[in-house]
């Protein structure tokens, strides 16, 4: 299997459904699949075929899929630091829990 190419605008730019399936399946298994998208395919007698079959025709849950992918693998929406925030520095609650005034 050859590795897919790198695109600096789009994080699944050559990336398979089935590969994407198949990769979060390998790391983290249909349970926190099921977990974090409770979709029947995933909880109820798992596989790739029923997985594909399903995703291809729900454009919702693939899309929670896909955006799940690219965070995971450090290029998606949502990935890195947060803003304002220094490595080794937590970052300070906004509101609530500081010394009073």
């Amino acid at each position: 299997m050859t590795e897919p190419r790198q695109h600096p605008r789009d994080p699944l730019h050559g990336v398979t459904l089935e590969t994407i399936v198949k990769y979060l399946e390998a790391k983290h298994g249909w349970h926190e699949m099921g977990n974090r998208i409770p979709i029947r395919c995933f909880l109820f007698d798992p596989s790739v075929k029923s997985s594909l079959t399903f995703l291809r025709k729900t454009p919702w849950a693939r899309e929670k899929l896909e955006a799940w992918y690219a965070t995971d693998v450090g290029g998606g929406f949502g990935s890195g630091p947060v803003r304002g925030t220094q490595p080794g520095i937590d970052a300070k609650p906004r509101f609530g829990s500081g010394p009073q005034r």
